[in-house]
């Protein structure tokens, strides 16, 4: 069959794409829309089950069918501005932004999962996405908007939950891929069954590219092994992963340099980073009666990062996670209550040689969340959180003692949902949301400052879904306030101690206004158009920045696709992204000239034929030149260039 998707997938895509869910992990029970009757599940941002009439936020869930429609072959190309997320990329991997967050700070204000588990650092260093090929991801869900409750720490902007595929039939697959600036890549997986109630599924992947810019080569690996064990009652699973990626660092470039050739670089080969990660998880959930559940997740992580730059560095860092939770659902005359109590117990390591500095921080925090049904067609959410964080810093240059940093802070949710008819929903929210400054953050503050507060805020948002038919449409405006909102300010004064000018602030007030609208319509059997919009206005609301925009924050983007089925074996896509012009990194007074908006086009046939597949897809397709990233200094400003045209050609066999 071709990869056009099916009443029952244009549901899920068009309607709960654009619906919301309350939190992670949540199932949702969706009509397929062609029979009533036809019941389809699926697993969406949330810590319990829901029925769509009991959600209350705004959730995108990109299935697989819409993965293999895109012939994305990375994770990047998939989620660009898809959800309103705005990207940037300093040639050493992507960064995803959600609500008006630049650079430098999107990677510690949207939280990133893989079934479930935080990817995000216990330093400011971006999680690393590229350790996940797309052919093992199930799906993507992107709650857009605060979720402090349900996973506290980061949860900012939005969380996003990749879900990895887990076979629950023997087989396996091949592919191969290659195309542009010398990529080659291979993956395979198997899974197979042991017994009755044991399963086994293994994947690995390779990737050598020399990539767009000079001096910029990588070399990429993982390997991934599951054990899973269910029976009636309890299910269990232990998971073990290692990434390995090499690359060469192309560095920044002048904006006369970007200016005559993109692909230019100042680096030689000597300047590079190292990344290994191991990590182990395990879960265990089991029914202990027809309405409680328990729902146990245990993760270890440790990466070991060598690099050279302006000097050599060896960096440690492991993380620790033990999630225990406890679900009750019970069936009342108006409809589902569900309870969701848990303990989030967080232990990070990070150890910089190099910088004489070292760091270990511990969060507990405890949160109760509830849905309850007022009528069959209203419903209200409620939930609250607690947390600590304890920081055992040392630093040679600012804390050569050592010194210990005790933080805390909470989180309130309350969300209404009413649907009026079978094919639409409205519904408002307000979450709270806070973050813990990382290691970096904590250690490299202004003179006399010993510790930075928590940075805290409040979303509110309201939102419109209506589906009917072939037509589906989602209008959400949401408004986030933060308080202490934590920055590197390069005019703040110094540490005592410190090697460079600038350090790490707890920031003026800021707020950010937005916008999210999806429209989205098959016709002709074969045709399926999609069009989403996004409008954010953010700005300082107080200092000596009030009223200035924040730095690295498109105010407008977008995204429209279409897609053609010619047969049932071939199919077409086409998409266009725009990404509305902003200022330099850095520049929050606004002094320095917009970086400018440009539109990438992206191109994809796809082939199916019983087992095998083929798919050749274009990204940039007119060869766009752009800036992903760039960082604002009265010195000079330092541009990375965006991809330019990219062809890839992709093989595969089921078996």
């Amino acid at each position: 069959m071709g990869t056009k998707p099916t009443l029952t997938a244009l549901a899920i895509s068009a309607f709960f794409s654009i619906s919301s869910a309350q939190a992670a992990d949540e199932q949702l029970t969706a009509s397929s829309g062609a029979n009533d009757q036809d019941i389809e599940k699926i697993v969406v941002i949330g810590r319990s089950e829901q029925t769509p009439i009991n959600m209350a936020a705004n959730v995108t869930v990109i299935d697989a069918a819409e993965i293999e429609m895109s012939g994305a072959t990375n994770i990047e190309s998939l989620l660009r501005n898809q959800a309103g997320i705005q990207i940037s990329d300093s040639n050493s991997g992507p960064v995803f932004s959600m609500r008006g967050f630049g650079s430098s700070g999107a990677a510690n204000n949207t939280l990133i999962l893989v079934d479930g588990r935080r990817l995000n650092n216990i330093d400011i260093s971006a999680p690393t996405i590229g350790a996940i090929p797309v052919n093992l991801i199930e799906r993507v869900e992107v709650l857009s908007g605060s979720a402090g409750v349900l996973y506290g720490d980061q949860a900012v902007g939005g969380v996003i939950n990749i879900v990895t595929r887990a076979p629950q039939a023997s087989g396996g697959g091949i592919e191969l891929s290659g195309g542009s600036f010398n990529t080659l890549e291979a993956k395979g997986d198997i899974a197979g069954e042991i017994n009755d109630n044991w399963r086994y599924f293994l994947a690995g992947s390779q990737k050598n590219s020399d990539n767009y810019r000079k001096n910029n080569e990588s070399k990429t690996a993982s390997i991934l092994g599951r054990l899973q064990y269910a029976d009636d009652v309890q299910d269990f699973f232990v998971e073990a992963n290692y990434y390995d990626n090499h690359r060469l660092l192309a560095g920044a470039i002048s904006e006369d340099e970007f200016n005559k050739d993109p692909r230019h670089s100042n680096n030689d080969s000597s300047k590079y980073t190292h990344e290994m990660t191991n990590s182990t998880r395990l879960g265990y959930v089991r029914q202990l009666s027809e309405q409680w559940a328990i729902d146990t997740g245990v993760s270890y992580t440790d990466t070991l990062t060598t690099s050279f730059n302006w000097s050599a560095s060896r960096n440690k860092r492991s993380q620790f996670a033990f999630l225990p939770k406890a679900v009750g659902t019970y069936q009342l005359e108006q409809g589902e209550m569900t309870i969701v109590a848990g303990a989030d117990i967080l232990s990070g390591k990070a150890d910089f040689s190099s910088m004489g500095r070292s760091n270990t921080q511990t969060q507990l925090s405890g949160y109760v969340h509830a849905t309850v049904p007022l009528t069959s067609s209203v419903s209200y959410v409620v939930g609250g959180r607690y947390a600590k964080a304890k920081d055992d810093l040392v630093d040679q240059a600012v804390y050569p003692a050592g010194v210990d940093l005790d933080q805390s802070a909470h989180a309130f949710e309350l969300g209404l949902n009413y649907r009026p008819t079978e094919s639409q929903r409205l519904y408002v929210r307000a979450d709270d949301n806070f973050r813990f400054a990382k290691v970096d953050e904590q250690a490299y503050t202004p003179k006399g400052v010993v510790g930075l507060k928590p940075q805290v805020g409040r979303s509110y948002e309201a939102g419109w879904d209506f589906a009917s038919g072939a037509n589906a449409i989602s209008i959400n405006a949401y408004r986030l306030d933060l308080e202490d909102e934590i920055i590197f300010d390069p005019s703040a004064e110094k540490p005592e101690g410190g090697n460079f000018n600038g350090a790490n602030v707890n920031a003026e007030a800021s707020r950010r206004y937005g916008v999210h609208a999806k429209y989205e319509v098959s016709f002709a059997k074969a045709w399926l158009w999609g069009i989403e919009y996004n409008y954010i206005d953010a700005e300082f609301t107080e200092g000596v920045n009030k009223g200035k925009k924040l730095s690295w924050v498109a105010e407008h983007s977008g995204r429209s696709f279409i897609n053609y089925d010619i047969t049932d074996n071939l199919q077409t896509f086409l998409e266009a992204s725009y990404t509305g012009d902003r200022f330099m990194q850095g520049d929050n007074a606004n002094v320095g000239n917009k970086i400018d908006s440009y539109l990438l086009t992206n191109l994809a046939v796809n082939y199916n034929r019983g087992d095998w597949k083929a798919s050749l897809r274009v990204d940039n397709l007119f060869d766009k030149q752009y800036v992903s990233s760039g960082y604002f200094s009265t010195w000079g400003n330092g541009y990375y260039s965006g991809t330019g045209r990219e062809i890839r050609l992709t093989a595969g066999y089921r078996f």
